[in-house]
């Protein structure tokens, strides 16, 4: 399956470490993900999106050039490893509309047989959007659908909890078409998973559905504890009152000081402009 990167901070940080130099970076990682890469980050609150239908390998030039220079709040990273949909841009991750940037973990068992019913869900506005082939890109719009109801989409500032609460009934409402997603990570590639991140640049969703899922809020050491305006005690502990500088979701631990926690399955995490911390869960 695929790996998902994401990165929201108080504070303009690099990710270089995370997607190219740490022992197990996502560069590293594309050797058994090499159907594509994509990079979504955020300049003055606009998404910039570059993706390769290629490998991300450490040898990729253009990957290493991009990580190099992302510099952001926000950031969301994919390494493909198709399940739907033929090795082309238009079905490589992340997926965007507006403000909104998507990345997707898995994989909807029997596609084509409930692919019809699914999109019959999706907001007329969105539909003529969906470019691609993938069951990812379709379950991008179809969780916008749901927003859309609870939202204007177009808006930079989203209370997290109308996110959350727009996404749970966004999955519920997907499960009653596609059936239960798998509750075992190596359940084989063919079931359904529905593991993403999702973002605008400010309100940050991550969702385990099935495939493993990590976070961290804080580090053993902060390297810029010294000299950082934004250091605070939820920097190198857990936060008391849920408020954090840092947030990053990972496929997987990443080697360095990050403190890394397992989601749960059917866990929803989110976190708004306030870096206030939100944890549910979706009841399949």
């Amino acid at each position: 399956m695929c790996r998902l990167f994401g990165f929201r901070s108080v504070i303009l940080s690099q990710v270089h470490s995370s997607l190219v130099s740490a022992d197990n970076a996502l560069a590293f990682q594309s050797n058994k993900h090499p159907d594509g890469w994509g990079v979504g980050y955020y300049v003055q609150g606009t998404p910039h999106i570059i993706k390769s239908s290629e490998s991300a390998a450490i040898k990729s030039n253009l990957f290493k050039k991009v990580s190099g220079v992302v510099s952001s709040q926000t950031v969301l990273a994919h390494l493909r490893n198709s399940t739907q949909g033929d090795n082309t841009l238009l079905n490589t991750h992340p997926f965007q509309f507006g403000q909104w940037v998507f990345a997707h973990n898995g994989n909807i068992k029997d596609f084509d047989k409930v692919k019809s019913k699914i999109t019959a869900r999706i907001n007329p506005e969105l539909k003529r959007f969906i470019l691609g082939e993938t069951d990812s890109e379709i379950i991008f719009f179809y969780i916008l659908s749901y927003l859309m109801k609870e939202m204007d989409i177009s808006q930079k500032n989203c209370e997290a909890s109308k996110v959350i609460k727009a996404s749970k009934e966004a999955i519920k409402s997907l499960v009653e078409i596609i059936g239960p997603f798998s509750r075992i990570d190596d359940n084989g590639e063919t079931e359904t998973y529905l593991t993403f991140l999702l973002t605008n640049g400010e309100t940050m969703v991550a969702h385990q559905g099935g495939k493993n899922l990590f976070y961290s809020t804080y580090k053993t050491k902060c390297g810029d504890r010294d000299n950082c305006p934004s250091f605070t005690d939820a920097c190198e502990n857990p936060s008391v009152d849920g408020y954090i500088n840092h947030l990053i979701f990972s496929s997987e631990p990443l080697s360095g000081e990050n403190i890394w926690l397992p989601m749960k399955v059917g866990e929803i995490i989110a976190i708004d402009s306030d870096m206030k911390i939100i944890l549910e869960s979706v009841d399949q």
